[in-house]
C-alpha cells in the first residue's frame, strides 16, 4: 500500500526540489572600457544573462550597473568571459565618509564625488575618549612622547 502512494504522489510532483528564488538586486562593477565595441560587447554579454532587468554603462567612470534577479560573482564572470577586467564598484559617495583624504581611503583615479570604500574595523569593547589620547601624548610613561616638555 505504501508503494502505491509514493508512486502516485511522484506522479503529481510532490516530491519536487524549488530552487531558492534570487533577490532583486543591484550589482555595480568597475570594468575597463575605451570604446563603443567594448561598451557594446558587456551589454550583450550581460543582457543575455537571465534575470537581467536592466543594464547601465557610464564609459567615462568605467561603471557597470545591474539590476535583475542576479548574483554578483555570476555577473563578474559573464563581464570577465568578454576579456574584459572586471571587480565590485569599489567607491563610495564622498559624503559618506568621516575622513575621505585619509591614505587608504583617498584615490586619485576616483570619479569625481566618490572615495575608496574602505570598511571600518572598530574595537566595540573598548571606549576611547578624545581626553584619554590627549593625556596619553604627554605622559611619562609613553616613549613617544612630546620631548618639548
Amino acid at each position: 500500500m505504501g508503494g502505491t502512494l509514493e508512486c502516485f504522489s511522484s506522479f503529481l510532483g510532490s516530491d519536487r526540489r524549488y530552487k531558492k528564488r534570487k533577490q532583486f538586486q543591484t550589482v555595480e562593477l568597475k570594468v575597463r572600457m575605451d570604446c563603443e565595441g567594448c561598451e557594446l560587447k558587456v551589454r550583450n554579454a550581460l543582457s543575455t544573462m537571465r534575470g537581467v532587468q536592466s543594464v547601465d554603462i557610464n564609459r567615462k567612470q568605467y561603471k557597470v550597473t545591474v539590476t535583475g534577479y542576479v548574483e554578483p560573482h555570476k555577473v563578474i564572470k559573464r563581464v570577465q568571459s568578454t576579456g574584459k577586467k572586471a571587480e565590485l564598484w569599489p567607491y563610495v559617495p564622498y559624503n559618506l565618509v568621516a575622513h575621505p583624504y585619509v591614505a587608504p581611503t583617498y584615490d586619485k583615479k576616483a570619479p569625481p564625488g566618490y572615495v575608496r570604500n574602505m570598511e571600518v574595523i572598530t574595537v566595540s569593547s573598548q571606549v576611547v575618549r578624545p581626553e584619554d589620547q590627549l593625556t596619553s601624548l604627554f605622559s611619562d610613561d609613553n616613549p613617544n612622547a612630546c620631548s618639548i616638555m
